[in-house]
């Protein structure tokens, strides 16, 4: 096959080199209104391309990918007392995949154990390309289904106005859980 950045013949849908040069992760952070820090790990513009490929046959490898270069590396060199469940936002499985299931997996570590089928939008409304405004008025409606551990990193794969995660953090505190950070691989934000 070829690599799809570079197009030279490779063992993976983004060869080693394209790896090294193109995606190597950065660490960035950004603060919710109710004031939870949220790490992600790449411009936006840098990676947007991948990030379409959700939507398609090859997401599921390139998803893969992204989250060994940066999630799994965030989670190898996470080191805390304390154990955290992460939780992917709305897990469902689309196109063959869930990608934040993909993202979330890669978290799984001696700190962090990942949790799947927890953290439901009971809406099915897309949000791709949508306003501030539309998704203020349209909320996801989060359903919650109850675990034992009580501190939780949220996990997603891009921030853009930060609705989404302000509300999947609402719906975790009223649960009576403790959020502990939100991790992305891309914030919108940052240029």
């Amino acid at each position: 096959m070829k690599c799809i950045l570079c197009e030279n013949y490779s063992l993976t849908h983004i060869c080693k080199k394209c790896q090294t040069i193109f995606l190597t992760p950065s660490i960035y952070k950004r603060t919710l209104k109710n004031n939870i820090t949220v790490i992600s790990f790449y411009k936006y513009d840098e990676i947007k391309e991948l990030l379409f490929t959700k939507h398609t046959d090859i997401g599921f490898y390139v998803y893969n990918i992204l989250a060994e270069l940066s999630f799994k590396k965030f989670a190898d060199e996470f080191h805390t007392e304390d154990i955290y469940a992460s939780i992917g936002i709305d897990d469902n499985i689309k196109n063959g995949y869930a990608h934040t299931a993909i993202l979330n997996h890669a978290l799984k570590s001696y700190n962090i154990k990942p949790l799947y089928n927890r953290l439901r939008a009971k809406s099915d409304i897309s949000y791709s390309g949508k306003s501030k405004l539309f998704r203020e008025q349209n909320p996801r409606n989060f359903q919650l289904k109850n675990f034992k551990q009580k501190e939780v990193i949220v996990v997603d794969d891009i921030i853009t106005t930060g609705t989404t995660l302000n509300e999947a953090v609402q719906t975790l505190q009223k649960a009576e859980k403790e959020v502990a950070f939100c991790l992305t691989l891309t914030d919108v934000s940052v240029k």
